[in-house]
């Protein structure tokens, strides 16, 4: 059990990290990760991303959905 208590918040961290890279490389601010704590909310929040427009992305490619 000590080692659920050891692993959880390093992979809680983990994940946070990788939402970070991923917001950043899209345009968004790195903070948004943040609302993935939050239950429900971080749901959406990863629905919000998937379908709006990314700042980052160029000019004229169109990601097809």
């Amino acid at each position: 059990m000590a080692l659920f208590f050891i692993l959880l918040p390093a992979y809680i961290l983990f994940c946070l990290w990788l939402g970070y890279r991923i917001l950043q490389k899209a345009g968004f601010d790195g903070r948004w990760t943040l609302v993935l704590l939050v239950p429900v909310v971080n749901i959406i929040m990863i629905w919000i991303f998937a379908f709006s427009r990314w700042p980052n992305l160029k000019p004229g490619i169109e990601q097809d959905l």
